[in-house]
This record gives C-alpha cells, structure tokens and sequence, in this order.
C-alpha cells in the first residue's frame, strides 16, 4: 500500500544513516595487511584494486537500496530481509546466502584485532598455540556480546558515528593537515579542512540524534500485508 511522504530525500535521522554508511564501508583498518597480501604490492596496483573494489561494492549497495525501497516505499525496514514474508521462498535463501557472507566475512574482521594484539603484547610474533588461543578468544567475545544484542539498529548507528566516522573522515583528514607544509588556509588543504569538519559535526549531532530518537527494531515480526486478510495490496487496511 502507499504511504504518506514516502518519496522525501533526507528526513531527520539522515546524519545517523551517514553513520551507517560510514560502518559498511569503513576498510581501512584492513587496508595494510591487505596491502601486504598483493603479489606485487605497489601503488599503482593499490589503487586499481582499492577502486575497484570499493566502486563495485557502491553499486552493488546502491542496486539493492533502490529497488528495496521502490518495492515497499515507506515501509521499508532497515533490515530489507524483515520486508518479505516468512513463507518466501526466495527471500529465505536470500537469508541464507547473507549468513553465508557474514560467516566469511567475520573472521577478516578478527585479523586486524589479532595483529593489533599480538604487535602490543607479544612483540609482533605469536606462537602456534597463542595464535589459536587468541583467535578464539577474540571470536568468542565478538559472539557473545553480539548474542546479548537482537535489534542492530542502534549498534550500526553508534558504530558508525564513534568508530567508522573517526576513522573515515577525523583521523586521515586531520593526519594530512598535520603533515602537510602548507597552511590549513591553502588551496591544497581546502578539501581536507571540509571533510573534518564534516566528520566532527557528523559525529557529534549523530551521537546525539541517536542516544535521543533511538529507532525501533522490529526484528522477527512479520508484516501487516503477510497476513491472510492483506493478500491484496489494493484492499488492506492500512495500520493506525
């Protein structure tokens, strides 16, 4: 069914959804082991990778948003997944294919923080058995704590304006400006000036705007239109 202003650009909550956006895309904690792992690691080779695979991922995200959105308009949840019914078939593989992704894609996200741990604590070598102890141990905390937790709305949302927005706009902008010759006035740090600024108010007004508008989780609830009385779009009654 239709629903009102569902065709507004940005509504309040949109320097939270930069957040987000921040937190998917964020690399670059990985980006110097991955740097490493190049069979011939050079700039150029760097950068085609680096753009090619961040240009793709935007598309791919950017697909996907489009056409959720287009499909359920204001209903659209956060979770795209949580739109379908329980009794999609397609939509439950499409599940499952994610679980699959998060499953691969989880421990890439531990190897920084082991290294990050092993470089501080042990000097940058690790043991057969301190490798596996750690790793396990990193995974069963980063488990546990993500059990305790059912809506992810609000875990995005911080994760995005205290860790994703640092990394991504503060911290490289303000590293350049501390290391370029020139003052931060100049034609060449104009760009880097702008995107710290922004990062800060990004962070600021998002940490706010989330610790005060939380949004809901409807996590597990199936939607008004999958019940047998709303199978036609055209005749549901539309919720108070």
């Amino acid at each position: 069914p239709k629903s009102e202003n569902a065709w507004i650009f940005a509504k309040s909550n949109a320097v939270q959804a930069i957040g987000v956006m921040s937190f998917a895309f964020i690399c670059h904690h990985n980006s110097f082991l991955i740097y490493g792992s190049l069979e011939e690691p050079t700039l150029k080779n760097w950068s085609q990778v680096t753009h090619m695979s961040v240009s793709l991922a935007l598309v791919i995200s950017v697909v996907f948003a489009a056409c959720g959105y287009m499909t359920f308009t204001g209903y659209t949840e956060g979770d795209i997944f949580e739109n379908y019914c329980r009794d999609d078939n397609l939509a439950t593989f499409g599940r499952f294919c994610y679980g699959v992704t998060v499953i691969l894609t989880f421990p890439l996200e531990c190897f920084v923080t082991r290294e990050v741990i092993a470089n501080v604590f042990f000097h940058g070598n690790l043991s057969t058995v301190f490798h596996v102890v750690v790793t396990v141990v990193i995974i069963a905390v980063a488990t546990g704590v993500s059990l305790m937790y059912d809506c992810l709305g609000i875990v995005l949302e911080l994760n995005g304006v205290l860790s994703a927005t640092p990394l991504v706009f503060i911290i490289p902008s303000a590293c350049y400006l501390r290391l370029s010759k020139e003052r931060w006035n100049h034609s060449d740090n104009l760009i880097s000036c702008l995107i710290l600024v922004l990062g800060v108010l990004v962070m600021a007004v998002g940490f706010v705007m989330t610790v005060l508008h939380p949004q809901e989780c409807s996590h597990g609830k199936e939607m008004f239109y999958c019940s047998p009385s709303n199978v036609s779009f055209h005749n549901s009654t539309l919720p108070p």
